[in-house]
């Protein structure tokens, strides 16, 4: 429900708070006190289109907030969750716009900014406006398609139906990516098989990789490897001057030197040691030598296959694990293109039988609503006779369509308010009052279903009095029981039903106009009705009709 609403510097209002109560709320006051201001404000605040002129003369801005307290915030915590701002707080939402005179504008959700339309899309779930302003959402095809299923109570058949549209359209979707792929299948066919063919039959792998650099850069230099391993051997144990012989020299020295000094028995030892690991190194040496192969065929494979790595390397890019990856995804790729004709004969054998589906729920829900359609009209026209329509009638077309995320139905409500009149739809009605009308009697009917918390009536009244004007003060009663429902009237006979009254004011101060909003007690309810009845000079007479008329009402 809408707890508080906060108005300052729009138009007559300087500084309003408003607090509102669950059930009805009726709102009354003179012609040009400034009832309007409310239901503008709302519209203000729930995205509607603003002008600078609307701003109180002589400020540079104007502000409208309101707070709401919803038992359920589920619907708006979504599309909270949606824009990226946080849920609602234990329920708690506060909207707040603020509109400048230079032409900018901010609005505000649980203090966040927000865009206008965010604040349209949460009007949506919280607010119903009849009225003079553009907040009807009675004039949507598709909310009276919702008015038709809320009363057919046609859910499961609704569900079904919409589960296979999801369905036939994901297909759909599917087959639109694989007719955009096979547009240039041909073409890229081609080139991924070469890429495939290219890198299995390189037969990569990292380690023999690893292996060819080695292998190639010794077989590379052969030549030389072999002129020093020569070398080597004639220092080592070859040549007269070699460090072996040398070795072998120092043998008898240290032999001779151990006769005389004790400690060089060790230092023979190690000598001994030093010639056993030079004579080991040469043959080891000698070893690898032999097994050199200097052969240019082997050499020349080894080039092709360096050669290979590297040209993969910059045409795929990357490591020869890269590479791999490449194969693997181009394999993947290929398969899909030479299954393209098969995968798009599937899709359009499973599009088919899901039609075949789709069609046969859309039929099945359209028989309820047609079911339903008529027994809605039937009671339309009862609740519109009570509200001063003796002569109404009113219809619910039908007419078939494509699929759609809601049926093949597309829904026209139509309404004729006088006899002899043909009905017409009902968005070329002009008059808000009998558009108000009409809203009233459907969500009398719907009152039960219909899931938005606040519905705003303006004009309700218009063209009404007496008998008709207390059906439409009982019927909003009713209505309130299921709903808050905030109504500006100027009838006594739908102000005794609110279950608070609100009286619209103005007062002139200082050479300025503002309007007030004041919550009546009991005896100002009494007054404020009075007055409605018999104008500001009223009597005893007009004081006790009033009485009688607010304890009739509360009966």
């Amino acid at each position: 429900m809408l707890q508080t609403l906060q108005i300052k510097n729009l138009a007559l209002a300087e500084s309003v708070k408003v607090d509102f109560s669950p059930g009805l709320n009726a709102i009354t006051g003179e012609t040009g006190a400034g009832k309007s201001i409310i239901v503008g404000a709302l519209s203000l605040l729930l995205g509607e289109r603003a002008d600078k002129n609307m701003i109180r003369e002589g400020e540079e801005q104007c502000s409208i907030e309101a707070v709401f307290s919803l038992p359920d915030s589920a619907g708006i915590d979504r599309l909270l969750d949606e824009c990226g701002l946080p849920p609602c707080a234990g329920g708690a939402l506060i909207l707040r716009r603020i509109i400048s005179a230079s032409g900018s504008g901010r609005q505000f959700v649980n203090d966040s900014p927000a865009t206008l339309q965010l604040l349209k899309a949460a009007g949506e779930l919280l607010v119903d406006m009849h009225g003079p302003h553009d907040h009807q959402s009675l004039l949507k095809p598709e909310f009276q398609l919702g008015l038709l299923d809320a009363f057919a109570e046609d859910e499961k058949q609704l569900a079904v139906y919409r589960e296979i549209f999801a369905g036939h359209a994901e297909l759909l979707r599917r087959k639109e990516t694989l007719l955009a792929e096979s547009s240039g299948a041909p073409r890229e066919l081609d080139l991924i098989a070469f890429q495939v063919k290219e890198l299995e039959e390189a037969r990569l792998d990292e380690n023999e990789e690893t292996e060819i650099i080695s292998e190639h850069k010794t077989r590379a230099n052969a030549g030389r490897i072999l002129e020093l391993a020569s070398a080597v051997e004639q220092a080592l144990t070859e040549s007269d001057s070699s460090a072996f012989g040398r070795l072998a020299t120092l043998q008898q020295y240290f032999a001779e030197l151990a006769r005389l000094v004790p400690q060089a028995d060790g230092w023979q030892e190690e000598s001994k040691a030093i010639t056993a690991r030079l004579r080991e190194l040469s043959r080891e040496i000698s070893s690898f030598a032999a097994k050199i192969d200097s052969d240019p065929a082997r050499l020349q494979h080894l080039d092709d296959r360096l050669s290979l790595y590297r040209k993969l390397r910059n045409k795929y890019g990357g490591s020869v694990a890269d590479l791999k990856n490449t194969l693997a995804k181009s394999k993947e790729r290929l398969d899909d293109l030479q299954n393209l004709s098969e995968r798009l004969g599937q899709i359009d054998a499973a599009l088919k039988d899901t039609r075949a589906r789709l069609e046969q729920a859309g039929k099945n829900l359209g028989k309820k609503r047609r079911e339903a359609a008529g027994r809605l009209a039937k009671e339309t026209v009862r609740q519109l006779k009570a509200l001063a329509f003796s002569h109404a009638s009113f219809s619910v077309r039908l007419d078939e369509t494509e699929p759609h995320s809601s049926g093949l139905d597309r829904v026209e409500l139509l309404f004729s308010p006088n006899a002899g009149e043909s009905e017409k739809p009902l968005r070329q009605i002009a008059s808000s009052g009998e558009m108000s009308r009409v809203m009233l009697a459907l969500k009398t009917i719907l009152a039960a279903q219909d899931r938005i918390p606040l519905l705003v009536f303006d004009e309700i009244d218009e063209n009404v009095g007496g008998q008709t004007a207390q059906v439409v003060g009982r019927k909003l009663s009713e209505l309130a029981r299921y709903h808050q429902v905030i109504c500006i009237t100027h009838l006594p006979q739908v102000a005794v039903y609110g279950k608070i009254q609100l009286a619209v004011r103005k007062k002139t101060s200082g050479g300025r106009t503002a309007s007030e909003v004041h919550p009546l007690g009991s005896e100002e309810r009494v007054k404020e009705i009075a007055r409605m009845l018999g104008g500001e000079n009223f009597t005893s007479v007009t004081m006790k009709h009033a009485r009688e008329m607010m304890e009739k009402a509360g009966k």
